[in-house]
């Protein structure tokens, strides 16, 4: 399998190229185009249905994905993602896997196994809005950002504490612990709330942008509009 992303780092789109009887599975929704040699097969991203509804719910992404495979032939299947942002592989092996958010997955090769009921972050993380996978196996993992992806390479032993909006994902060998922004002053008044610290080695993945400030400096313009037709 070839691919290439294009139009880094604002506008990225995923472009792959199978030979024929490869296949790649994409988010619900990614598609832009795709050859006639491909066909598209839509499944449920779980086996149990109480599993996808959960996912859907509360891990903010869809109830099916696509697996989309070469069966008449080479072809050609561009994929991409909701936000304004880029696109990034992560090279998943027997020996490496990943921990990212799930709202960040938009691919992955046939070879990689995503635990989308891998609890690590559950208790710290309620509330937030945050919720991560595992992938492990072996293969290639694309993942979405709103913004640019900044990547960072820890040392064993070296610590890097992210902001939870902005964290995309790490290797799944740093170790990490949700903690407070500060003290209680700090997590209510910086507007940080909890962040994580995680430790190398690895590499963590960060978005420059934050959905959630995004979304709230929208909806100071839009509030006044909102409560004026209310009236």
């Amino acid at each position: 399998m070839k691919y290439e992303i294009k139009y880094k780092p604002a506008y990225s789109m995923l472009v792959v190229n199978l030979d024929k009887g490869e296949a790649i599975t994409g988010e619900s929704g990614a598609l832009t185009y795709m050859d006639p040699t491909i066909e598209a097969h839509t499944r449920k991203r779980e086996k149990s249905l109480l599993g996808s509804i959960g996912l859907t719910l509360f891990g903010g992404q869809s109830f099916w994905v696509n697996d989309y495979v070469a069966e008449r032939g080479p072809g050609e299947v561009a994929l991409v993602a909701a936000p304004v942002g880029d696109i990034e592989k992560l090279e998943i092996t027997l020996d490496q896997g990943f921990i990212i958010q799930k709202s960040a997955y938009i691919a992955s090769t046939q070879g990689i196994d995503l635990d989308v009921k891998w609890e690590g972050f559950t208790k710290g993380l309620f509330g937030q809005g945050l919720f991560m996978l595992k992938a492990t196996g072996n293969g290639q993992l694309f993942i979405n950002t709103f913004g640019a992806i900044d990547t960072h390479k820890l040392e064993a032993g070296q610590t890097l504490i992210v902001d939870n909006f902005h964290l995309v994902g790490f290797s799944a060998s740093c170790s990490y612990k949700v903690t407070r922004f500060g003290g209680l002053k700090e997590t209510l008044l910086s507007g940080e709330g909890l962040v994580t610290q995680i430790t190398g080695p690895g590499e963590v993945h960060i978005q420059t942008k934050n959905l959630r400030e995004f979304v709230e400096w929208l909806w100071t313009l839009l509030e006044p509009r909102v409560r004026s037709r209310a009236r």
